[in-house]
């Protein structure tokens, strides 16, 4: 059944763009566009659409007042549009607080150069918009200041590591949902905690921003990190965006390295990236865990840890906002045991995994 696509945007050559692309997938239709939040309330009432592309910054209503009311009061599936910039890119964050599925960059000039990937990145996003579970805002206040896979081109397979150490590294990855899922994950959890890497499907200069608002809101140390990165206890570290992230060591010193090579499964960093290089340099002194996103990144590395001796752990597909790469994961056996997020927090917090029987 084709889904329905409303557009709101203010400019007229962005909507043009959008439905050009979103009409040539025999999935979706534009049924209407709007300049503004005004008018697409008026659209959103009489066309029903099935998701919402909707621009963050725009006359008379902005993108997340829009957002909020839209989904206290009708939720519905929402595609942010933002440009790449440090203001929006906070913006967008907040959008995903609220309850959009995803966003995309605001397509530009130069976005000529590269219109394959801007066609496969938006139907992605479409689909993961239409199979993503939507809840209603609970809150009435914007809260706006509120605290193809290649992996073998960049890492080959190696031996299992043998050894057990005293330290550990958790990796975590996600994509779709997952700005939400960390941000009610990594607050609560204890300094004391081993060093964590985060791979989170995110473009160059947003995830600066989510470090820096995870920051203000955990008790551990959290940044964007940087080549040469030494991964410490009580700190997390953010891959950063259209830059891969591996695990490297160093004699008893664990530190990432930055790689700006081919995308993996379509995305950098890629999950599956991170993953394979803790299976081959921590392997059983590492703890794996997948959370909510669409797609299959990170499924082969997260199954190639465990088959190194690390414990996994997958979020369940109730408190997922989209159960694709947990649910691939499981598939394919790379998650030892499938939990809720609160649970996976609990674990964390218990540091159940530090007495973990990974036999």
């Amino acid at each position: 059944m084709v889904k329905k696509v409303l557009i709101i945007d203010d400019s007229a050559l962005i909507r043009e763009v959008l439905s050009n692309i979103i009409n040539s997938f025999p999935e979706y239709e534009v049924v209407g566009t709007a300049p503004d939040p005004h008018v697409g309330a008026e659209k959103i009432m009489t066309l029903k659409p099935d998701v919402i592309t909707l621009d963050v910054e725009m006359p008379k209503m902005d993108g997340l007042t829009f957002l909020e009311k839209l989904m206290r009061l009708r939720p519905m599936p929402v595609l942010l549009i933002s440009s790449l910039t440090a203001k929006n890119s906070h913006l967008a964050l907040k959008g995903l607080e609220l309850g959009a599925v995803d966003y995309i960059h605001k397509p530009t000039a130069a976005i000529k150069d590269n219109l394959k990937y801007l066609h496969e990145e938006i139907k992605d996003k479409l689909d993961a918009c239409v199979t993503s579970k939507v809840k209603q805002l609970k809150t009435t206040k914007l809260e706006v200041e509120k605290k193809y896979s290649t992996d073998e081109v960049l890492l080959k397979k190696t031996k299992k590591i043998d050894f057990i150490t005293t330290e550990k590294v958790i990796a975590i990855g996600a994509s779709t949902g997952g700005t939400v899922a960390l941000s009610k994950l990594l607050p609560e959890l204890p300094s004391e905690l081993p060093g964590i890497v985060v791979v989170q499907h995110m473009p160059e200069g947003f995830t600066r921003s989510f470090a820096q608002r995870l920051n203000n809101e955990c008790q551990m140390l959290v940044k964007e990190a940087e080549d040469n990165d030494t991964i410490l206890s009580g700190q997390i570290l953010i891959a950063p965006g259209n830059r891969h992230m591996l695990v490297e060591r160093s004699g008893t010193r664990y530190y990432v390295r930055l790689n700006d090579g081919q995308l993996v499964n379509r995305h950098k960093p890629s999950v599956d990236v991170l993953y394979r290089s803790v299976s081959q340099t921590v392997g059983p002194n590492a703890l794996g865990i997948i959370l909510t996103g669409m797609g299959d990144d990170g499924a082969n590395g997260l199954l190639e840890m465990k088959d190194a001796g690390a414990y996994t752990l997958g979020q369940d597909e109730k408190s997922s906002t989209v159960y694709g790469m947990p649910k691939v994961a499981f598939e394919r056996g790379g998650v030892a045991k499938q939990m809720s997020l609160e649970d996976i927090k609990k674990y964390l917090i218990n540091k159940n995994f530090m007495n973990e029987d990974k036999k």
